[in-house]
């Protein structure tokens, strides 16, 4: 089959991100980067020109310090500062180590230790912590806070440093303005969010970002009248590259969301025109509108709406922000773009929110490419997929199987050099020019990129075939009943078969709402067996979940809201035990189908 020919939009060519901060202050000047909230409440602006200074006078003040050539951690809540340091220290100081907010202190030590961290940058609720932890890390010189006005008990202020680097730059101090930017070494050490094994150090290039950064903006149209809403943690790359970096390229104003529970308050204030987002959230949104709906009896209405909204817009005519204005009003008014990634999102809940106004851009990425490798077009997208590979990137599918599934590889300037310290990890993931990316999935004949599940993940029955844990979850996450689950395999050596069994969350909300009361154990099995029945339906005979489980509380899960799927599956009862619970109940429980 012909493949589409795509237009993409012209962009300006950036050598590393030392580049990318002088031409964007130089294009944009005096038109704000960002919009801050002040601790009275009042929102300043900084314009790209002011950015541009902030990020000399960090660099000049931390080379002074005598961290040139250093690792440099940051962890805090997303904020200007933080955006301020990461370029400050990319840009010709070191290496920047940007550290998930969410870790336990003892994690935190860890990733400090095995970055060999020189100096941390913080906000004021991780100084004590950081101090406490000092005299361990035997590498840790500086701790620098955001928001100490004075230095104190042995931490910088940030605001000292900004004013001492401002007086070096006064003085002709140049070591941080004239640095040379060697684009081929790691200017970023990133440490995964580990759903599957312990975190790796991923080490990216100006190179590898600069790349992703122009590629993912050849397929989105954005300036200055643009505002983005920073929900994401910055930590994670795919904020970092997306919702920082290449708004800055873009010349697109920031501003910062203060915490997921103030989404809605923060949307009021500031009208963005774009967001990035992962799945729940948006899956949050669209199941608000479905509740409120229920409630005022206009669901048949709703989806009257949805339908004629979107048969419309797919043949020219777009009505869609008049019939869904409402919506539009609670997000702010002027939302325009929204992109997804870091996890699948519902092919249901996109289509549904394309409809009530919403362009949607989704696609597949990983921490060792940047981190974008492949997205959904606004204008030409297959929901169900992962999108088009980037332009200039190359992805195949390793060994594929007679069902066209095999693994992800990867190939271009956004692969990553390897692993921190980790060469036996660097030399299984990157081969022959290729990064073997550990996910499973295939290439339809229009080029679209599917995701079937990690590698890691997928069940192989005792007869040989593969289940992907990911595609049955699907099934009974579409339950309205079933918050969340998380299935896996069980070799049963008494049958010589694997059983499929799931760990599943109830969405207790629903279920008290529909029923009116909270359920006994003895009900809430039942009506979780009778959604377990209906997905089974739908799954092939070797794909069938036959035990599951009910938990209570929802699952453990990384900063962008992904399960940690291997912390979860150790937390099982031992092999034996489970077996045990399944020859005494599974005969019952299939014969009577679930």
């Amino acid at each position: 089959m012909r493949m589409k020919q795509l237009k993409f939009y012209d962009v300006r060519h950036i050598t590393d991100l030392k580049d990318l901060v002088q031409k964007s202050a130089d294009i944009y000047g005096d038109l704000d980067a960002f919009l801050v909230k002040t601790p009275s409440g009042n929102i300043r602006n900084v314009t790209f020109r002011q950015f541009r200074q902030d990020i000399n006078c960090l660099g000049s003040a931390l080379c002074h310090l005598g961290l040139k050539d250093t690792k440099i951690a940051i962890i805090s809540e997303n904020r200007y500062e933080w955006c301020v340091s990461y370029l400050a220290v990319v840009n010709g100081t070191g290496v920047v180590v940007p550290l998930d907010k969410e870790l336990p202190e003892a994690e935190l030590e860890s990733l400090l230790e095995r970055s060999e961290a020189s100096a941390v940058l913080c906000s004021a609720s991780y100084a004590p912590v950081l101090v406490s932890k000092q005299k361990s890390l035997k590498k840790l010189k500086h701790i620098i806070c955001f928001d100490y006005d004075e230095n104190d008990k042995g931490v910088l202020s940030y605001t000292q440093l900004l004013a001492k680097g401002k007086a070096l730059l006064d003085k002709g101090y140049t070591e941080f303005t004239d640095a040379e930017i060697n684009r081929d070494v790691m200017c970023a050490l990133i440490f995964t969010s580990g759903t599957t094994d312990q975190s790796k150090g991923v080490m990216l290039s100006h190179r590898n970002i600069s790349s992703d950064i122009m590629a993912v903006s050849k397929l989105l149209y954005a300036d200055n009248n643009d505002l983005i809403l920073s929900i994401l943690p910055l930590h994670h790359t795919y904020e970092c590259t997306a919702g920082f970096l290449t708004m800055v390229y873009l010349g697109v104003t920031i501003c910062f969301c203060e915490g997921l529970r103030h989404i809605t308050k923060n949307l009021q204030e500031y009208k963005p025109t774009m967001m990035m987002s992962v799945p729940l959230i948006l899956e949050n949104v669209y199941s608000k509108v479905i509740k409120k709906a229920q409630k005022e009896k206009r669901l048949l209405a709703l989806k009257f709406g949805l339908f004629v909204s979107g048969l419309l817009f797919r043949i020219g005519i777009d009505v869609r922000r008049q019939l869904f204005r409402e919506v539009m009003d609670n997000l702010g008014g002027n939302l325009r773009l929204i992109i997804s990634g870091a996890a699948a999102l519902n092919p249901k809940v996109s289509k549904a929110l394309r409809a009530m106004g919403f362009n949607i851009m989704q696609g597949y990425g990983l921490t060792e490419c940047s981190p974008i490798v492949s997205v959904n077009r606004l204008d030409y997208y297959n929901d169900r997929s992962a999108g088009l590979p980037l332009p200039g990137i190359q992805v195949a599918i390793d060994n594929p199987g007679p069902d066209g599934i095999g693994e992800i590889k990867i190939k271009g300037p956004i692969t990553m050099l390897g692993y921190y310290q980790n060469p036996e990890a660097t030399a299984a993931v990157l081969r022959d020019g290729w990064l073997y990316t550990g996910d499973n999935g295939y290439i339809d004949k229009k080029g679209f990129l599917y995701i079937a599940g990690r590698k890691k993940n997928v069940i192989v029955t005792k007869n040989g075939k593969n289940i992907f844990p990911e595609d049955v979850e699907l099934y009974l996450n579409k339950s309205e009943y079933i918050k969340e689950s998380l299935v896996y395999g069980v070799d049963d050596d008494s049958s010589e078969d694997t059983i499929v069994c799931a760990k599943i969350v109830p969405n207790m909300e629903v279920i008290v709402e529909k029923f009116g009361k909270v359920p006994v154990q003895e009900e809430l099995y039942k009506l979780i067996k009778q959604e377990v029945m209906k997905a089974n339906k739908k799954l092939s005979s070797y794909k069938k979940i036959r035990h599951f489980e009910i938990k209570e509380g929802e699952f453990q899960k990384t900063t962008t809201k992904k399960i940690k799927r291997h912390l979860e599956l150790v937390s099982l009862k031992s092999i034996g035990d489970m077996i045990k619970v399944l020859n005494k109940n599974g005969k019952n429980e299939q014969k009577k189908g679930a």
